[in-house]
């Protein structure tokens, strides 16, 4: 059994190339997630859970394939009927902390939807908002839909508690979702807060998952892989287990987000000796064949693009020889 830390594209692409996906548990990041209006979006979980029923829309790499957007242009609209910019409307901090506390830092005005949300992908939110209104965990509706939906893969939200990914920025503070979907990832970054992590907890399933080996995939290291790290207790777990991980730079560029400019306030070099830093209970490495970083553990090296299924078998392929190269040590 594997266990892949997931968020963003970069570990599903990743995820794709396993073909034996009812022996791997993937633990999703939930500091992206928001509420807009009444749906609870968990977008990390929604990329895995739709790539595993087949319905991805994996031009994207996010939402349903051959998804309509008629209630979102609707909704965009009336917006402009209204004279409203379209822009992200984070709600005041009074409300930010008022009604169900899983949407605790992430609350968003549903009158402007700056991120664009197909008709088949509402009804999952809208289910999942339902659930989690009748007073299921997050870990037992996404359970729920990965059956209603026939994914094949074992999924887990980080926590079932809120933890929120916070910019602060030239523009002032944003959840991450405000900066990159809505911003563009324009505005400059000075710091990085993943709030609500302090009282937060993995879940009994998530530190049991822990104990088996796991990968890190080649996703954005502070944002999608960060508020799983920020859990009391996982960075410990890791170093308990044999780790590898993905890099996500090639020739000195990432390829997933705005991993250079989040790293660089988070106060990293943005780049694989950078990684190192970040993830000191990594075993081993895989990076791009390409890259010339010194590396004070053990490496295999490959050409880590995902484009497709075959890329992505090879760089799996590379992880399990990254294991094989820390039973050696």
């Amino acid at each position: 059994m594997i266990t892949l830390l997931s968020g963003g594209t970069g570990t599903p692409k990743l995820l794709s190339g396993m073909a034996q996906k009812s022996e791997t548990i993937v633990i999703g990041n939930t500091g992206d997630d928001v509420e807009i209006g009444d749906l609870l979006v968990c977008p990390d979980l929604d990329t895995v859970m739709y790539l595993s029923a087949g319905i991805l829309d994996q031009k994207k790499w996010w939402g349903i394939k051959e998804d309509t957007f008629d209630t979102h242009g609707r909704v965009v609209g009336l917006a402009k009927q209204n004279g409203w910019d379209g822009n992200p409307n984070f709600l005041k901090k009074n409300e930010q902390i008022s009604g169900r506390r899983i949407a605790n830092w992430r609350r968003f005005s549903g009158a402007e939807e700056f991120m664009k949300i197909g008709d088949r992908d509402r009804l999952i939110h809208k289910l999942r908002s339902c659930l989690i209104e009748e007073g299921k965990t997050l870990t037992e509706v996404t359970e729920n839909l990965c059956s209603v939906l026939k994914a094949g893969v074992k999924l887990l939200p980080m926590s079932d508690d809120p933890v929120s990914s916070i910019l602060r920025t030239d523009r002032g503070e944003m959840h991450f979702q405000a900066f990159w979907t809505g911003w563009k990832g324009k505005p400059e970054v000075e710091s990085i807060e993943f709030r609500g992590s302090e009282a937060a907890k993995a879940t009994r399933l998530v530190v049991d998952a822990l104990k088996n080996e796991v990968i890190i995939g080649p996703s954005n290291p502070v944002t999608s892989i960060g508020p799983i790290l920020s859990l009391k207790g996982v960075e410990e777990l890791l170093s308990e287990t044999k780790v590898v991980a993905v890099s996500p730079f090639i020739g000195g560029e990432s390829f997933s987000g705005p991993i250079k400019k989040l790293m660089i306030a988070n106060g990293y070099d943005a780049n694989t000796a950078g990684l190192m830093k970040m993830y000191p209970f990594v075993d081993a490495f895989v990076i791009d064949s390409t890259d010339k970083t010194k590396m004070d553990r053990p490496v295999v090296k490959t050409n880590i693009r995902i484009d497709g299924k075959v890329d992505a078998v090879r760089v799996y392929e590379s992880c399990l020889k990254a294991f094989e190269e820390v039973d050696k040590k």
